[in-house]
């Protein structure tokens, strides 16, 4: 069975590839660098951190396939916006990028996160929960759990492997 790495040991990552791609391959974590910052802020960033993850695993953990997925905020006038990129990388050099769901954050911690804090320690602060990102994540919060950082992530994993199943046909 061909191993498919994702790079992150984050429960919501490793669900979120396992519940695209676990029929068919072997789906393992890696903790890995994204070479961005610890609370991206851009989409050019986020979606930096992802293709590095990706290309990390293939180029350094010998993985066959490996993905790489970032969550990360962007900026849009007055506003703060969750956002999400994820990246697959073949051995053969080949890489697929896509970008998920974008949801407005509340003002309060929209300026905590534009005032130098991680948004995952600011919605840990804000529920009084630990850990939100290895679980629901902030976006679980925001939607009242009906969408989880899994179900957000899944989304971004079928748009890179159905381009690569695409580009294998072609």
């Amino acid at each position: 069975m061909k191993v498919v790495m994702v790079g992150s040991m984050n429960p919501a990552k490793l669900e979120a590839v396992k519940s695209v791609l676990d029929k068919e391959y072997s789906v393992q974590g890696m903790t890995v660098p994204s070479h961005v910052s610890a609370q991206p802020m851009t989409d050019v960033e986020t979606k930096e951190g992802a293709m590095n993850r990706a290309y990390f695993l293939v180029k350094e953990a010998g993985a066959d396939i490996g993905i790489g997925l970032e969550g990360g905020v962007i900026e849009e006038g007055d506003e703060m916006y969750l956002c999400n990129w994820g990246a697959l990388a073949t051995r053969e050099g080949r890489v697929f990028i896509g970008g998920g769901a974008r949801i407005p954050l509340p003002a309060g911690l929209a300026k905590k996160v534009r005032r130098g804090r991680e948004l995952g320690d600011v919605i840990d602060a804000y529920t009084g929960l630990t850990d939100v990102r290895k679980g629901d994540g902030t976006v679980g919060i925001l939607t009242s759990g009906l969408v989880s950082r899994a179900d957000m992530f899944s989304h971004v994993v079928k748009l890179v492997y159905g381009q690569y199943l695409f580009h294998k046909q072609v």
